[in-house]
């Protein structure tokens, strides 16, 4: 009778443990979720033609939000940019940079395409802006702070400064902190392209 007790318990046990392996096992091989940054928006870009969250779609897509009034993060991250897609090579084929407006007051598409008609921006650049409420909808899917400081012709905008790598799919790949050295933004940007 104790025997057989003892031999039920390992039998149990080892039930246990077979059950428990398998389990974990199967969670283990399940894909994890991704982020969720990103979505869809409907903005337009800065030759005035309505663009949605499409235009991410085939190539790799480095986002970022600032406004062109900007006096220094927007035009630094955008160097930063140029400067690593130059270090990209034969790669910066497959990446395209977006800079989405947080100021829409000031703004227009045609604010845009002179901003970002300067030298040092890549001509791949794509600029959106909108109105209040399309900034807004696609700053909530980007999970992006921004907020107004001042009244007047001089205020400025308080925003978030990271840039998300997008595949080219659409979907969220990584995060590239402000300020990172245009060496340290191309190795991220390989890394994940290299899967």
């Amino acid at each position: 009778m104790l025997r057989q007790r003892l031999v039920l318990i390992v039998v149990c046990l080892l039930g246990l443990l077979v059950i428990g392996g398998l389990a974990w096992r199967a969670s283990a091989l399940k894909s994890q979720p991704s982020a969720a940054v990103g979505g869809p928006f409907q903005l337009v870009d800065q030759n005035g033609v309505a663009t949605t969250e499409k235009v991410l779609k085939g190539k790799w897509s480095a986002v970022f939000f600032g406004f062109t009034y900007c006096p220094d993060v927007c035009p630094g991250t955008l160097q930063g940019l140029a400067a690593a897609t130059e270090l990209l090579g034969d790669e910066a084929k497959d990446l395209q940079i977006v800079f989405i407006s947080i100021d829409p007051e000031r703004d227009s598409a045609a604010q845009m395409k002179a901003y970002l008609s300067a030298d040092y921006v890549p001509k791949s650049t794509i600029g959106l802006t909108g109105s209040q409420a399309q900034i807004d909808a696609a700053a909530k899917a980007y999970k992006v702070y921004y907020a107004k400081v001042g009244t007047g012709p001089g205020y400025t905008m308080d925003h978030s400064t990271l840039i998300y790598l997008m595949d080219p799919k659409g979907r969220f790949s990584t995060v590239i902190p402000y300020n990172q050295p245009p060496a340290d933004i191309a190795a991220r940007i390989k890394a994940a392209m290299a899967g």
